[in-house]
């Protein structure tokens, strides 16, 4: 099975730690549109499976119209197969989430929701920069739960000057909810950023990475409480409710994202689109494809595969290793995990390879050592 990801590249301001690629006029917006259900039509033979996922990120997908959305449905289910009950998300942001518009959800084919909560406490909204407020936060989940059963949340941790006490009460606050889905997410500083121009001026106190090792132990632990799954380090959900496009990237599962600046990854090839809305417009409209592409070697596919797996309930399986990319992959991962298993970071349950819980925080540092550099 494959996963479709479309990028809607608009947001109404910029949130201060964000750098993913959007914009805060909608003066293209329509003809994006237009461009996406192009590039669609383009690109309809490169999947080699049946669509069991759509996932609308962005930006924010939240401000396209029933119009527009259904646009891209017709152009999605005339040009490609898709399974019978397919999980459809729409990441939206609480501001945008008022009656009439869940309402209008509810009559297009979505069926998932992924709210940018990110916090339910003012101060650290305001910190962020984010469009909405704590009241919107907590209404926004109400009114979607009369409309929608599959809702997730995003939660941000390592935030300046949240205490432990404040994590636990947005915890807290989410199990009352009683949303089955939560992504939760340390506070990043990226470079080129509002928030990094901030923290050096010393306007907002750095990042904590101790803080934020704290928060994320109160994390899993309240949320294993509750009966979530930790199926993957950011990643929370009750049974039956993993998100399939999350469990797809994690389990290399191939997926075309269309869009300006969105990834794919189709038969052992990476493409990206360009990151510039009147490029990837005008390129389309001409009808060329605005990506590079990327085709990965056995090393880079082997090192992938670490990365995303360890990250995961399902974890390495050395078998696979063995038999994906070959004996002296297999033995340099056998070599070099010796040190974890002594500190007590990973752990061997038959072939399968997994961090414990003291090595879940340091999943990708520990990862990156177990990269290999030089075979090919």
């Amino acid at each position: 099975m494959s996963s479709l990801y479309i990028h809607i590249p608009f947001c109404k301001q910029a949130c201060h730690y964000c750098d993913f690629h959007f914009s805060t006029s909608l003066k293209y917006k329509d003809d994006l549109v237009k461009a996406i259900c192009k590039e669609l039509i383009l690109r309809k033979e490169e999947l080699p499976h049946d669509v069991e996922n759509i996932y609308f990120g962005g930006g924010t997908p939240s401000l396209l119209s029933e119009e527009e959305l259904n646009l891209i449905f017709k152009t999605i289910y005339d040009s490609y197969t898709v399974v019978k009950h397919p999980e459809i998300t729409l990441e939206a942001n609480p501001d945008d989430l008022d009656l009439k518009y869940l309402k209008m959800l509810s009559r297009t084919r979505v069926n998932r929701l992924s709210i940018g909560i990110q916090s339910f406490f003012e101060e650290d909204l305001k910190l962020m920069n984010r469009a909405h407020n704590a009241e919107e936060a907590e209404t926004s989940i109400l009114l979607a739960k009369q409309f929608f059963d599959n809702i997730s949340i995003d939660l941000i941790y390592g935030i300046p000057d949240m205490s432990e006490e404040r994590w636990k009460a947005n915890l807290a606050k989410a199990l009352e909810l009683e949303v089955p889905h939560i992504s939760s997410y340390a506070l990043t500083v990226e470079p080129n950023t509002a928030l990094k121009h901030f923290i050096d001026k010393e306007i907002i106190p750095p990042v904590d990475d101790d803080l934020a090792k704290k928060h994320f132990d109160i994390l899993v632990e309240t949320m294993q409480n509750e009966g979530f799954e930790n199926y993957e380090f950011s990643n929370f959900g009750k049974s039956g409710y993993y998100s399939k496009n999350n469990t797809a990237y994690w389990t290399g599962k191939y997926y075309l994202g269309i869009g300006p600046s969105a990834h794919s990854f189709v038969n052992r090839t990476r493409s990206w689109n360009v990151n510039n809305n009147p490029k990837y417009i005008k390129a389309i409209g001409a009808g060329e494809l605005p990506a590079d592409h990327e085709q990965l070697s056995t090393t880079d596919r082997y090192n992938e595969y670490i990365m995303t797996r360890l990250r995961t309930i399902w974890g390495v399986d050395v078998k696979v290793v063995e038999k994906e990319f070959g004996l002296n992959y297999a033995a340099y991962l056998m070599d070099h995990i010796q040190q974890f298993q002594q500190q007590g970071l990973l752990k061997l349950e038959g072939d399968v390879l997994k961090v414990t819980g003291d090595g879940k925080f340091l999943s990708d540092g520990i990862a990156s050592e177990l990269f290999m550099l030089n075979l090919k």
